[in-house]
């Protein structure tokens, strides 16, 4: 089992989804359509790969659609016909609708000209047309056909931004609804997913129905005796010994066992060994490493993407109250109810319907993981993502209570 920090993983390097991955499987031959939810970094893609994997093993198509990218619907159509490109049965035929932005065969342009020369053949008025028929195509294949749609949420809230209202939304949305129960019990198997909630923004724009085809799938984070497991896998793969419970200790100091976190832990924690002339992980080495590697210039880059996640899902409005929100909660040790009716006063006269909004921004905080809620309020459930926000404000952030308390003394304390 190799150690990685950065890249999804299959087969030997798989590790401990096999439970989920059974779950997730039977669902998708029992031709379930399934929304795939849980926080950043838990492992969502490395499933759909494995399982992508097993499947084509059996003799399935399978399309991974990476949208990551797409600014709108007719990206998502010319992604899905990229994917398609492979299986020469299946994208031929979609094929003859853009003949006249083709004069080579099919087959001798590759991959990325193909995306490219369907991409030139989409606008506003086609891509539901073309799409449509890519979906007829996979439903006419001898094989059984998944379609893996990832990062669909960021696609639909980069529509949202640049539109300024949900009809883009809602219309793609419905789109691959309709489309998928009218072909009924012949059409591609389904599966959504993304580092951000798509559920919390559905809910949000008053469309929750477009989503109810969609079986929910939640992946969680390891418990203790996982995360342990993993540890003493990597070792044993890497030639090092283990003294006492490093295992326990980096699960104590991360506070939950969000998979990449207990991965990038034991590949500092190898580095520090190396540097030190050593084959053996110590106990006494982790709050070091933890301290001055995990939090450390190196662990700010990954800080850094959560943020970039954040804004793509809330936008800037939204995006600022959540930097208050974890801010807040990570210095404060927890993001009260007086501290959110102080937030909504600081913010009332920058953002419509700020009550609303924070409820909205925090049931996006909740669902990707950042935080969890608890009997005053909320705050984080992952050690490392608060002290990671801590560091981040320690500086310069003054609570929200001071700041809504001094405004009203008139002091004009920020």
């Amino acid at each position: 089992m190799r150690s990685s920090t950065g890249r999804w993983v299959v087969d030997e390097d798989f590790f401990d989804r096999e439970k989920e991955l059974e779950i997730l499987e039977a669902r998708v031959r029992g031709r379930n359509h399934v929304l795939l939810s849980g926080q950043r970094r838990m492992g969502k893609t490395s499933v759909l790969r494995e399982l992508e994997r097993r499947l084509e093993s059996d003799g399935w198509i399978v399309l991974f659609v990476d949208v990551e990218g797409a600014a709108n619907a007719e990206d998502a159509i010319a992604d899905m016909a990229q994917a398609a490109y492979p299986y020469r049965s299946l994208v031929s035929r979609f094929a003859e609708g853009f003949r006249r932005w083709f004069s080579d065969r099919v087959e001798e342009i590759g991959a990325s000209r193909f995306r490219l020369k369907v991409r030139a053949g989409l606008d506003a008025g086609s891509w539901r047309r073309y799409g449509e028929r890519l979906l007829h195509d996979c439903a006419a294949q001898e094989k059984p056909v998944l379609l893996v749609i990832d990062e669909l949420p960021i696609l639909l809230n980069r529509m949202l931004r640049r539109d300024g209202e949900a009809a883009r939304v809602d219309e793609f949305l419905s789109w691959l609804r309709g489309t998928i129960q009218a072909l009924g019990e012949k059409s591609p198997v389904l599966i959504l997913s993304g580092s951000i909630g798509l559920e919390p923004l559905v809910r949000r724009l008053g469309i929750s129905d477009r989503i109810n085809h969609l079986d929910p799938f939640r992946l969680g984070p390891w418990g203790l005796e996982n995360s342990v497991a993993c540890i003493g896998r990597l070792a044993e793969s890497h030639g090092l010994t283990v003294e006492g419970d490093v295992g326990g200790a980096i699960y104590e100091s991360l506070g939950v066992g969000i998979p990449h976190h207990v991965q990038s832990f034991f590949a500092r924690l190898r580095e520090h060994a190396i540097m030190h002339g050593r084959d053996e992980l110590r106990v006494e080495d982790v709050g070091e490493v933890y301290r001055n590697h995990l939090l450390g210039p190196s662990g700010q880059s990954d800080l850094v993407h959560y943020e970039t996640r954040l804004k793509d899902a809330l936008g800037d409005e939204g995006y600022s109250l959540a930097m208050e929100i974890l801010a807040e909660a990570a210095i404060e040790r927890g993001f009260t109810g007086q501290a959110e009716t102080c937030l909504a006063g600081l913010y009332g006269e920058l953002v419509e319907e700020v009550p609303a909004r924070i409820e909205d921004v925090l049931a996006v905080l909740v669902h990707d993981g950042y935080l969890e809620a608890c009997e005053d309020g909320y705050r984080f459930s992952s050690h490392l993502l608060k002290d990671w926000w801590a560091a981040r404000f320690r500086g310069h952030h003054v609570a929200l209570e001071r700041r809504h308390s001094d405004r009203g003394n008139g002091t004009g304390s920020k």
